[in-house]
């Protein structure tokens, strides 16, 4: 009994070729948007980043020096270090486009890019707890 047949293949392989064929039209619109590196502190935002091109700066949030961020000069940002066990927010890489997040949830801290000038309806959403 076979478990794969020639029409399977195809069929994978036209579905991989559509995604392929989205994720290039998805980078392409989002290759010219200027952007920002929103870190928030438990559900606060505590610091906006320009993600310009030609910068290079290692910086943390204040009270808060054991994490580190690193901005990179073709404008892509990451935890650089921070003193949680599993380092599951160091090794998330590099970010650069509308969408990407990490967080160290150890430590509550959150980075999400966002586009810098406007807000658009299917922008992700950062609400991790309400008070009150």
């Amino acid at each position: 009994m076979k478990f794969i047949n020639k029409t399977d293949i195809i069929i994978i392989s036209v579905i991989i070729i559509i995604c392929v064929i989205f994720l290039g039209v998805y980078k392409s619109l989002n290759t010219n948007t200027p952007v920002i590196a929103e870190i928030y502190f438990d559900s606060q935002l505590v610091k906006s980043i320009d993600l310009q091109q030609g910068t290079e700066l290692v910086f943390s949030i204040p009270g808060h020096d054991h994490v580190v961020f690193h901005l990179y000069p073709d404008g892509s940002i990451c935890f650089e270090k921070s003193n949680c066990r599993d380092k599951i927010c160091v090794r998330s890489g590099r970010l650069n486009m509308v969408g990407e997040y990490a967080a160290c949830l150890p430590n509550n801290i959150i980075m999400k890019i966002s586009r810098k000038d406007k807000r658009a309806s299917d922008d992700a959403d950062i609400i991790i707890g309400a008070e009150g």
